[in-house]
């Protein structure tokens, strides 16, 4: 273990959280191989959707090979430039895009013919989808280890949306011994994809609800000082849209990149009340602070720290609405090496060295394409 590593592992558990966002978690495959080289392995990974696949490819099998599971999976789903280099790129864009929506991606999904015909068609509540993810059921039962995420090191969480109360589950391995169907829900989009049942309940793509998992480690129970790595795909920031085209674009955007800010706005005041509990608590008298703890109040208190990495993808040139299901091989290329890149400047930077207030409970450092967007918020 180098410096930098020991350094990270001096903040306590390591986590990953990968949101959701189809061909655009390629950039996590080149963030994780950034981190992988500096030996800075994750504790826990958090996923959602396309995040819950890779952080499954992760966690299935030793570490050791993580990087070349997740290089097979990629491999598979990507589509050969069907029109050549001569084009321009907004126009190759949308032919591989049409491709993808008539005939589908190999080894991901495939149009199911019946949902095509109307769409009032009965097809039964597990297979009312516009495609059938089969081809990835049987990609991941290919790659993917279940006995080694329920038995291994790593700690895995999967997001996805209950159907019939609307409610977010989280399914962690900590709890729950996981399978296909745990990762399968977490990506199962709608009205592309069919619902997944899993006991008696239908489970949707956890990004309908929060496509940015985050909250699920600031909510842990039992707290834990922790190192946050969250990969966004969506970027929350963005120009006015000035055509619809640009506005269908910008709209996903702002959709999927779940109110990050408010999520993280909300924590940091929960933070402080925690430790303000815990100071307050430990300036009373012995038996009152007996009886507080007692009756359960001083649990209430935390003096943990988490520092929260935001890594934003930033868009390629061409990028449009239909961004995540550009699974050219040019594109799957452009945003791995563009997530390793970025990765490796931001642990050259190494902004969690700053000082910050001792009172200060949650820290983040937000960075967008490699470089730090502002210092550590702390006030």
């Amino acid at each position: 273990m180098d410096s930098l590593s020991e350094e990270i592992a001096g903040f306590g558990q390591t986590v990953l959280v990968l949101q959701g966002g189809g061909a655009l978690g390629a950039y996590q495959v080149g963030v994780y191989q950034a981190l992988m080289e500096a030996d800075i392995l994750p504790d826990w990974i958090v996923g959602t959707s396309i995040g819950a696949i890779n952080a499954a490819l992760i966690a299935g099998g030793p570490t050791a090979d993580s990087l070349e599971r997740l290089t097979a999976f990629w491999r598979r789903i990507e589509q050969d430039n069907i029109l050549g280099v001569s084009v321009p790129n907004w126009f190759s864009a949308a032919a591989r895009n049409m491709v993808a929506i008539t005939t589908g991606v190999p080894s991901f999904f495939r149009p199911n013919p019946a949902a095509f015909l109307s769409q009032q068609t009965p097809l039964g509540s597990e297979n009312a989808g516009y495609y059938s993810v089969a081809p990835l059921a049987a990609t991941l039962t290919e790659l993917v280890d279940f006995d080694a995420i329920n038995a291994g090191p790593i700690r895995l969480t999967v997001g996805a949306t209950n159907v019939g109360n609307s409610n977010m589950t989280y399914f962690d391995s900590r709890d729950t011994q996981l399978d296909l169907r745990h990762v399968m829900a977490s990506g199962a989009l709608p009205p592309a994809f069919p619902a997944v049942r899993i006991g008696d309940e239908l489970f949707w793509d956890g990004g309908i609800l929060s496509n940015t998992p985050v909250e699920t480690v600031f909510d842990d129970n039992p707290r834990r000082n922790s190192m946050v790595f969250a990969v966004h795909l969506w970027n929350p920031e963005g120009k006015e849209p000035e055509t619809i085209w640009e506005v269908m674009n910008r709209q996903k955007d702002v959709q999927y990149s779940s109110r990050a800010a408010s999520h993280i706005q909300r924590q940091r005041q929960l933070h402080k009340l925690r430790l303000i509990i815990s100071e307050m608590s430990a300036l009373l008298p012995d038996k009152a602070r007996a009886n507080l703890k007692q009756r359960g109040l001083t649990g209430y208190g935390c003096t943990t720290r988490m520092h929260v990495v935001r890594l934003l993808a930033p868009s390629l040139d061409y990028e449009d609405h239909a961004k995540d299901i550009d699974f050219s091989k040019q594109g799957i290329r452009q945003r791995w090496d563009a997530g390793y890149r970025h990765t490796c400047g931001m642990l050259e930077q190494a902004p969690w060295g700053a000082d910050v207030d001792v009172s200060e409970g949650f820290v983040l450092h937000e960075f967008c394409g490699g470089e730090l967007v502002e210092p550590a918020m702390t006030t």
